[in-house]
């Protein structure tokens, strides 16, 4: 079992940057971000890889968003840059424990919100 805990979301003006956290319990194989904006679909942002640390990101974001981890503390970041209003969703973070399962393991979501 997998738990996942996210903070970090808040108001922020178009241009500025947030950095969400989220603490994993167990092992997992990857940690994804994904974000869900009203009246849409949730929509894959970031992911990183435990035992690499590789990393993907849609194409919305690259450039002004960066994921990471820190092994000692269970904990993936993303880092937000540059926010645009359309950044402006509940963000989750997810985790699979192999790379053959789905992101079975889902965090309460964090809202953020980008204002101009």
């Amino acid at each position: 079992q997998v738990q996942l805990v996210e903070s970090g979301g808040g108001l922020v003006q178009t241009g500025g940057s947030l950095r969400l956290s989220c603490v994993a319990s167990g092992r997992t194989f990857s940690v994804a971000w994904f974000r869900q904006a009203p009246g849409k679909e949730r929509e894959f942002v970031a992911v990183i890889n435990w035992s690499d640390d590789s990393t993907g990101y849609v194409d919305s974001v690259k450039g002004r968003f960066t994921i990471s981890k820190d092994s000692a503390k269970n904990t993936v970041y993303l880092q937000m840059s540059s926010l645009k209003a359309e950044d402006t969703a509940v963000y989750y973070c997810a985790a699979r424990r192999n790379a053959y399962s789905q992101y079975n393991y889902w965090g309460q979501g964090t809202q953020v919100t980008v204002s101009s």
